[in-house]
């Protein structure tokens, strides 16, 4: 699984939050609502967009449907799998690695 991690890292930052927002089953009008909450409404989903992206996330076992929200069975709930959350993790991991690495080298420099 370590090398297929590796294999699909790095994530762009509209991926992350799309498998972010999964860790509990959403839709996707749920997931657009969801990712604008969790980066302040810094970064916007489109339909189109997020649709695309959860196909290529689907073929790449990252995400899988759920089956369909009890209040509307129009709207089809997905779920990050297992692979999923291992690489999530593991962009976490290399996030913070760059994070500390430019602070070390910037310090206090304005």
């Amino acid at each position: 699984m370590e090398n297929r991690v590796k294999q699909l890292s790095p994530l762009t930052e509209s991926t992350y939050y799309i498998l972010l927002s999964l860790v509990e089953p959403l839709h996707g009008y749920g997931i657009i609502k969801k990712v604008e909450e969790m980066s302040c409404k810094r970064v916007h989903l489109a339909a189109g967009t997020l649709y695309g992206a959860i196909t290529t996330l689907q073929k790449n076992k990252l995400i899988i449907p759920m089956g369909e929200d009890k209040d509307n069975k129009r709207r089809k709930l997905y779920e990050i799998t297992d692979l999923g959350l291992e690489l999530l993790k593991y962009e976490i991991q290399r996030l913070e690695e760059m994070v500390n690495n430019g602070i070390k080298e910037i310090g206090g420099k304005s």
